[in-house]
Order: structure tokens, then C-alpha cells, then sequence
């Protein structure tokens, strides 16, 4: 059974998801970061770039976006090139656009678009667009300009397809696509025109608004993080959904009852202390999923290390002899290797391409065997797509898995200072945090009330002044005290001191 667990607090709200008390999936919002995937923008074309078949479009943000051909739904690029067309050149032109398609003839520079931000800026680059737009529903998700229908792998049974496949095709508007989600599989044909209804208006409203935004402008962003995650994950295998803010709690339980009524005796409240992270142990399950070495429970091991071009996993028989024969010991080793590699992909949010040292085993069997594992458990317990090849002769597996946003490790790590970038460390922000949090949770826990000294490091006390001010106000009045703050030149980042005074 799963567990949805929210924690929430000035500087930050993490949402952690569990499977038997295993953490799954986590997510971080930080309440000073705009977040731009799924947000819809009006974008002004800066650059078109016909050697690479890119343009690059200005969305108000820091660095432009760009938007490759491959992300240009064809009905648009259609009805540009051929607009002033005769019906005979539109047909030659549209049999020719099945080929290729040019995008210098689809976009003019200083033109507006409206496009949809599809991953987040990582590093030097700007964020990922895209005009093929989804709406994310609880049930389905609405491509408004992309007329195809997609049903969830994880959906099996044939008649069942055949009936959500009808639903869609008899109901949705011309020009529009669907994708059912798993979620849909045994909903009745009203629940799913009500999901469907409800991101066609959000469409509609968004195309009114792009109308009169101005370039730049943002017109739509997606649900808060934790309606979200509740959104995604809330289904018959989630027991409990745990918030520790009573706000959020009154969001998620007006949420859940416009939308699935019958879980919303799910929504609970905590109280601590402990702090609820720290009550099911999620800071030290983040902890190791930071780790390149992951133990397995049989004494073998997972050495994941991710470079600029891919993620190498390295697989370890470590202490583990087995009890008979060395390919049996080999063979349990990589199938229980291949079960935590799903997870830690999962979990740590590594994308792209992904190659796997297996343990090297002589039968074609045993090899044929492990395909299958991965591949059954890729299928089960990731929801974004991958495609596997067979374990080759080496033991060697490549593999690639869809990239959204960033990694946990592009979240919570940066470039270490003192050796040159060779090595990382936790970014400045996420020590902070942590001090925060500690600092929260000893208050809590001794009851400690009145004007409190927290001194920090140089580092924390410039980040927190410059960044988290209000987050240090937001606590005073949380927990009903005043907090000096103090810089301490001889502290180590991790270190705080705490003094009543």
C-alpha cells in the first residue's frame, strides 16, 4: 500500500511518496522559485535557425526557450505554410509536410506564439517548448491540437480498451486528442466526460486569455504541487494522504471531494513532533538516494554515477557467496539488482540513456531471464516511458527513459568550490533548509518559546537574509517566538547553535 506524506513550511513544501514505507517518488517546490514546466506562455519569436531546425522564443524569463521542429504540431505548421494557398498547392504541400517540414517556413521572427514550456532549464539552456500542448486531467489528458487517442499501457484488459477507446472517439471535439490514464480503467462514461469537460474549458479559457496577454506573458500554469501529486498518484492503492499544515489540508479535502469523492476520508492532518519526515524517515531515505552506492539487501551493491552524456549503473555481487553455485549467485544478484535499479531510476529522476553492467552470466537463459524482470518491473512501477534492450553477452543493458525535469541530485547538489567542480556538495539552499529544519523541529520538540539567538554559519546567514526572510518571519509567527539571527564566522554551513535568551 502507499502513503502520500506532505511537509510544509515557509521556506519550502516536500511531498513524499511511499510504497510499504518505501519512499517511491519526492518533490520540492521552494517558495522563492517559479516553476515553469507545463506553464503556458505567449511567446515572442527571437531567432529562427533553419540549420537546426530551431526557434528560439522569448517567454519572459531569463534565458529564451527553444522550440524544436519535432515539437511543432503539424496541423499548425500546416495551416501556415499554406495559408493563401489554392487547394491544390495546400494538398502538395501538406503531402510534402508527411516528409519533412521546414521551420523557417512555419514561424517569422518577432511574431507571436503561443507555446508550452515542456522541461524546465537546465544549466546553460533555456527551457524545452513545445506547441503538441497537454492538459493533465485526473482521468485523461487533453492534447487540444493533437487528434489522436492513447490508452495506458498499464490498461490490459482488451474489452476495456475497446470501451474507453469509444468513449473518447464519440466525445471529444474535432481536432482534439486524448490519452486515458490508468486511473481510467473501470470509470463510467460520466466521470470521465466530467474530467474531459473540465480541461476543454481550461483550454478554451486559455486561448481567450493568450489573446489578450502580452509577449511574455504567462497565461496558464498547472496545479499547485501538492493538489498535483494528490491529483496523480490518489487511487484505490494510496491508504493514507498526511499533511502537517491544516491549510493544506482544507485545500486537499475541497479538492479531493470535487474530484474523488470517495477518497477523501483518506486526507488526514499530523501533529507533531517528531516532524513528519522525520517520523517515517524520509530526510535519511533522501539521504542515500543522494549516495553513488546503493546496498541491496543480499550484500551485493549499485554504483550509479551520472555524467553530462549518460547514467552508468555498475552491478556488485559485494559480500554475497550464495549457497550452491556461482551462476545461481550471479543470477539472484542481478535480478535483485534490476528490481532497485527501477527504483532508484525512479526515484532519483534519471533520464536519457542509461547503461547497466549486469554481473556477467554464461547462460543465455538466466540472460534471457533478466530481460524479462527488468523489463516486467520498467512496466509495473515506472509511470514515464523506457525502452530496454536485451542483456547483451558483457551483461551489459542500454536503455533510455523519458527526461522530466531535473534529477534529485540537480535539486539538492551543486558543483563543489574547493576542488575545481571535481566533486559536489549540497547546494548552500538545501543546507539551509536543513538548518531550518532542525532549528523548527528542537523548538517543537523542547517547547521552547520566548526570543531565541539562532546563530549560523556566514554562508546560511547571508542565504537566509537574502533569500528566506520571510520564512524566518513566517516561523516567529508559526511557532509564537522571536528569533535573533546571528552569523558566526567560525561555523561549518551544517552547524547552528540555539540560545534562549
Amino acid at each position: 500500500m502507499k502513503k502520500i506524506l506532505i511537509n510544509h513550511n515557509p521556506w519550502q513544501t516536500r511531498v513524499a511518496v511511499l510504497r510499504n514505507d518505501q519512499l517511491q517518488d519526492i518533490y520540492f517546490d521552494s517558495h522563492n522559485k517559479l516553476e515553469l514546466e507545463r506553464c503556458f506562455f505567449k511567446g515572442k519569436v527571437a531567432k529562427v535557425l533553419p540549420g537546426i531546425q530551431t526557434a528560439f522564443v522569448d517567454i519572459g524569463q531569463e534565458k529564451a526557450g527553444f522550440l524544436h521542429i519535432t515539437e511543432v504540431d503539424r496541423a499548425l505548421a500546416a495551416e501556415r505554410i499554406t495559408e493563401g494557398k489554392t487547394p491544390e498547392e495546400q494538398e502538395g504541400i501538406n503531402r510534402k509536410l508527411k516528409r519533412e517540414m521546414d521551420i523557417s517556413k512555419i514561424f517569422l521572427e518577432n511574431e507571436s506564439i503561443l507555446v508550452q514550456v515542456s522541461k524546465e532549464p537546465v544549466n546553460v539552456k533555456g527551457a524545452k517548448l513545445t506547441t503538441c500542448f497537454t492538459l493533465p486531467g485526473r482521468l485523461i489528458v487533453l492534447m487540444p491540437n493533437v487528434p489522436q487517442i492513447g490508452i495506458s499501457k498499464k490498461i490490459e484488459d482488451r474489452n476495456e480498451r475497446i470501451r474507453l477507446k469509444s468513449i473518447l472517439s464519440k466525445n471529444l471535439p474535432k481536432g482534439m486528442g486524448a490519452i486515458l490514464r490508468t486511473t481510467a480503467e473501470n470509470r463510467s462514461d460520466r466521470e470521465i466526460k466530467k474530467d474531459m469537460a473540465f480541461l476543454i474549458s481550461i483550454w478554451r479559457a486559455i486561448l481567450k486569455k493568450f489573446k489578450k496577454a502580452e509577449p511574455g506573458e504567462k497565461v496558464h500554469e498547472d496545479l499547485s504541487l501538492t493538489l498535483r501529486v494528490v491529483r496523480d498518484h490518489l487511487d484505490k492503492d494510496v491508504e493514507i494522504v498526511i499533511t502537517d499544515n491544516q491549510d493544506d489540508q482544507k485545500k486537499l479535502l475541497r479538492f479531493v471531494k470535487n474530484t474523488t469523492p470517495e477518497h477523501s476520508n483518506k486526507i488526514r492532518y499530523y501533529v507533531g513532533p517528531p516532524s513528519i519526515f522525520e517520523r517515517f524517515e524520509i530526510d535519511k531515505q533522501i539521504e542515500n538516494a543522494l549516495k553513488k552506492k546503493v546496498f541491496l539487501k543480499s550484500g551485493g551493491s549499485l554504483i550509479i554515477e551520472t555524467t553530462e552524456a549518460m547514467t552508468v549503473i555498475d552491478v556488485n555481487t559485494g559480500r554475497y557467496t550464495g549457497k550452491s553455485n556461482l551462476e545461481e549467485t550471479i543470477l539472484k544478484t542481478n535480478l535483485e539488482a534490476a528490481e532497485e535499479i527501477v527504483t532508484q531510476l525512479r526515484l532519483r529522476n534519471i533520464g536519457g540513456l542509461i547503461v547497466i553492467d549486469f554481473i556477467d552470466m554464461a547462460s543465455a537463459n538466466n540472460r534471457q531471464k533478466l530481460s524479462k524482470i527488468l523489463e516486467k518491473t520498467l512496466k509495473e512501477r515506472d509511470k514515464f516511458q523506457t525502452v530496454a534492450l536485451k542483456v547483451s553477452e558483457f551483461g551489459l543493458v542500454q536503455m533510455t527513459r523519458k527526461r522530466s525535469g531535473k534529477t534529485l541530485n540537480q535539486q539538492l547538489l551543486e558543483s563543489c568550490r574547493s576542488c575545481n567542480s571535481y566533486g559536489i556538495v549540497k547546494s548552500t539552499e538545501t543546507r539551509c533548509f536543513e538548518v531550518l529544519q532542525d532549528f523548527k523541529d528542537t523548538i517543537l520538540r523542547e517547547h521552547i518559546t520566548g526570543t531565541i539567538a539562532l546563530s549560523v554559519s556566514h554562508n546560511i546567514f547571508d542565504h537566509i537574509v537574502r533569500h528566506e526572510y520571510n520564512s524566518i518571519l513566517s516561523m516567529e509567527k508559526e511557532l509564537h517566538c522571536k528569533i535573533i539571527l546571528e552569523s558566526k564566522e567560525d561555523f561549518e554551513d551544517t552547524q547552528f547553535k540555539l540560545e534562549r535568551i
